[in-house]
Formats: C-alpha cells, structure tokens, sequence
C-alpha cells in the first residue's frame, strides 16, 4: 500500500516569479530544476524535507490543451482554484511577521483554532496556502447536534 506522499503540485502563471517567491520569500529549497524540453521541471520543497517536493507547474502542454491551460490561468488569477498546500512551523506568529516583513501577502493573521495557530497567505497568483502550529494535543473535534 502507499507510504507517503512524494510530490504534489502548484500551478504557477511564471517560474521565475514562483522560485522569487516560493524560494527567495518563504525560505523554500530547489529541489529539481530541470528544462525537459516540452516543459521545465520545477520542484521546491522545506529545507531538510528530503522525502516531499511540490512541482511548480505551468499549465499548459503536455499535461492539457492551450484552451484548457487558459482557462485554469484564469481561475488561478482570480484566487478560485481553493487550498493548495499547507505548511507547518513551531512559531507561526513569528513566522508570520518574517514572512510579512519579506512582503508576503497574508489573507488572514494568526488565529488560535481547536487544533493550534494558523494563519493563510496567498503567492503572488492568486494560490491559497496555510501555515499551521499544530498544538501538542488538539482538542477533539465537536459534533454538530
């Protein structure tokens, strides 16, 4: 049966613009750089993460057709692609000021939950993504009566 999970995916407008971000803004690692030809393999991953990457995808050929590839350009710009990757930290009120002093754009500030801190941010495309402090013991959920 499956194990882990080895790689997931970000649709990106640009690459360059998505490693400025991704690496130079969160403190993301190259993982894959690699120019296939028909399209370039872009991983980044959590510094020390050797076992997790997510592909920074453009849309588009091989993968879907230049109508379809357009129209998912168009929901990303719009923020309507939903919840794309979430991160954790031991700090994320700290990480939240480092990140907003680098110029990222938060969509929500730091909020005590049920199962730790967290708090959301938007890359420069329109991707939402949290980050979460998990609590040592999250408090069971409550069922709705």
């Amino acid at each position: 049966m499956l194990n882990s999970i080895n790689i997931s995916h970000v649709f990106v407008l640009d690459q360059d613009q998505a490693l400025d971000f991704y690496v130079g803004k969160l403190g993301l690692e190259v993982a894959q750089d690699q120019p296939l030809g028909f399209m370039r393999w872009l991983t980044v991953r959590v510094p020390g993460d050797t076992g997790r990457e997510i592909l920074l995808e453009k849309p588009g050929p091989p993968a879907m057709d230049e109508k379809s590839a357009d129209q998912i350009r168009q929901l990303i710009s719009k923020g309507a692609t939903g919840f794309t990757v979430g991160f954790t930290t031991s700090d994320c009120r700290k990480t939240y000021e480092t990140l907003k002093a680098r110029g990222v754009e938060f969509t929500q500030e730091p909020t005590e939950q049920t199962y730790g801190i967290d708090c959301g941010l938007r890359d420069p495309f329109g991707n939402h993504m949290r980050i979460v402090q998990l609590a040592l013991q999250p408090e069971p959920a409550r069922r709705a009566k």
